[in-house]
């Protein structure tokens, strides 16, 4: 069954396909514009403009904190009681060091604050904070699959790892759109179901 959309469709895949497609052309849209520029960087605000920006055509939950408790695989993201709590500390916390920027990014992506799109977000909210504060951006097609899977599931406990494979992937290319557009595919590639690729919307 798919999620509750906006577009009427029950298939699961065919949701899958429209999706992807749409929050691409959406996620080239907020580059082209400078919308980004507008956003308050390391904020949950601004992690909740993205997320309703990209999937407001589709979902009604687009920018809405989840109302439902979720998990992915063994791991349970934050209980639904303890949400609000944990985004209002995420907010507070410092961003001036390539570090702390990750370790921001690791607790916001253990609250995983929406019911679906969480990734896809997250990946343009921690650029938009990097290339603020440090002047770079993450070039996703030099990060292995499999490796940042792992290195993910394993950063509530030990963030070495994730921090490893962010810095060797860091570029100043921050106004380059192809490179930016890569977290957006690389998204769908870590998914699963990657079919469009950018130039294809154009």
């Amino acid at each position: 069954m798919a999620l509750e959309n906006k577009l009427g469709i029950e298939s699961s895949a065919e949701l899958a396909r429209e999706e992807e497609k749409i929050s691409k052309k959406k996620a080239i849209e907020m580059f082209e514009s400078g919308y980004l520029d507008t956003l308050r960087s390391g904020t949950f605000e601004a992690l909740s403009l993205i997320h309703k920006y990209l999937f407001d055509e589709i979902y009604n939950f687009a920018g809405k904190i989840r109302e439902v408790n979720i998990s992915k695989g063994n791991f349970r993201f934050a209980p639904l009681m303890y949400l609000k709590a944990a985004l209002e500390t995420i907010n507070k916390m410092p961003q001036s060091t390539f570090d702390e920027i990750v370790e921001k990014y690791v607790e916001m992506n253990i609250a995983h604050p929406f019911r679906e799109g969480n990734g896809r977000a997250m990946r343009i909210w921690l650029d938009l904070i990097f290339k603020k504060e440090l002047g770079k951006i993450v070039d996703w097609s030099l990060v292995d699959k499999e490796d940042y899977l792992l290195a993910m599931e394993r950063s509530p406990v030990k963030d070495i790892e994730i921090k490893h494979i962010l810095k060797n992937a860091l570029t100043d290319e921050t106004e380059n759109r192809e490179v930016y557009m890569k977290g957006i595919d690389h998204s769908y590639y870590y998914e699963g179901y990657a079919t469009f690729k950018t130039e294809d919307l154009e």
